[in-house]
C-alpha cells in the first residue's frame, strides 16, 4: 500500500495543505496515518475520499456538511456556495478589515481556492459592481483580495513548485491578477505577478517556465499575430481571460465542418 506526506498529497489532488490540515482539525473529514517523527501519511484510500470530498465542495456543499454526506447521515442540500457569499458580504458592510481579512483567510483555509474565487469572489465583485452604490464595498473587498493573494503566493513560494510569470494584456480588470494568482497558488506554482498591465509584452528572455497572460475582450489583429509569433517561438505562453474564449471560438469557427453524413460544407466538388 502506498503511502504519500501531506505534501505530495496537496500537489497530487491540487489542494493546500492547511486545507487539508483544516478538514482533520475543523471537521474530522480525514484520519491520516503517523510516521515515527509524527507527520501524515496518508493512503490511496484517503486519497478517493479527497476526491469525493472535493466533488462535493464543486457541487457547492459546505464543508461543514460535508462529513454527514460521507457518513451518509445527510441527503445533499441547496448550493452552499451562495451561503459563504452572503457571509463575506455581510462582513464587508459592518466596515471592518481586520474580520473581512480573518474571513477570507478561513474561507481559503476550508476550500480549494480555484472554487473559491470561481463560486465565491467572482460572483460577489459582480454583484457588487451591479450598483453604484455597492462599488465602495467592492472597493474594500478589492483590497483585502490583494493583500490575501500575496499572502497565498508568499505560502506558495515555500513549497516546491514551477515558476510562473502572470501578466495582463491590454484593457483588462486588474483585481483577475490577484484572483487567478488565489486559484492557481494551491497548483504546485511559484507565482510573479506583474500587476500592471502591458500594451505589448515583450517576453523574450523571460525566465519562467510557464506564461499566464490575461486579456479581456477579442483579440486584435496585431494581438493575435504576436500571440501565435510567442507560439511559434516556442514560448510556454497560456492565454487566460475571456480573450482565450473568444480565440477559441474564432478558431474553431474557421476550421471546416462537417456535415452529419460525412461529406464538406460550401466544397462544390462535393455537392
Amino acid at each position: 500500500m502506498s503511502l504519500y506526506s501531506i505534501g505530495e498529497v496537496a500537489r497530487i489532488c491540487g489542494i493546500n495543505p492547511v486545507t487539508l490540515r483544516a478538514w482533520q482539525r475543523r471537521y474530522g473529514l480525514l484520519k491520516p496515518q503517523r510516521s515515527e517523527g509524527g507527520h501524515r501519511l496518508f493512503d490511496d484510500q484517503d486519497l478517493e475520499t479527497i476526491q469525493t470530498i472535493l466533488a462535493w465542495i464543486n457541487r457547492g456543499v459546505p464543508v461543514g456538511q460535508v462529513k454527514a454526506l460521507l457518513e451518509g447521515t445527510l441527503s445533499p442540500l441547496p448550493s452552499g456556495w451562495s451561503q459563504s457569499e452572503q457571509r463575506l458580504l455581510s462582513v464587508l458592510q459592518e466596515d471592518k478589515g481586520h474580520k473581512l481579512r480573518q474571513t477570507l483567510t478561513e474561507l481559503g483555509r476550508d476550500y480549494p481556492g480555484e472554487g473559491l474565487v470561481n463560486n465565491v469572489l467572482r460572483p460577489l465583485r459582480a454583484r457588487l459592481a451591479a450598483k453604484g452604490s455597492t462599488l465602495f464595498l467592492r472597493g474594500l473587498l478589492d483590497g483585502a483580495l490583494i493583500e490575501h493573494a500575496v499572502m497565498c503566493m508568499n505560502a506558495a513560494r515555500k513549497n516546491p513548485g514551477i515558476k510562473v510569470l502572470l501578466i495582463g494584456w491590454g484593457e483588462i480588470d486588474r483585481i483577475e491578477l490577484w484572483l487567478e494568482a488565489i486559484a492557481r497558488s494551491q497548483q504546485g506554482v511559484k507565482i510573479e505577478l506583474l500587476p500592471e498591465p502591458f500594451d505589448d509584452p515583450y517576453l523574450d528572455g523571460v525566465k519562467a517556465q510557464q506564461i499566464l497572460i490575461w486579456a479581456e475582450g477579442r483579440l486584435t489583429g496585431v494581438q493575435r499575430n504576436k500571440f501565435s509569433q510567442w507560439q511559434e517561438m516556442g514560448l510556454p505562453v497560456l492565454l487566460l481571460g475571456s480573450a482565450a474564449v473568444l480565440l477559441q471560438t474564432t478558431q474553431q469557427d474557421a476550421s471546416p465542418h462537417l456535415p452529419e453524413d460525412g461529406g464538406y460544407l460550401d466544397d462544390p466538388q462535393h455537392t
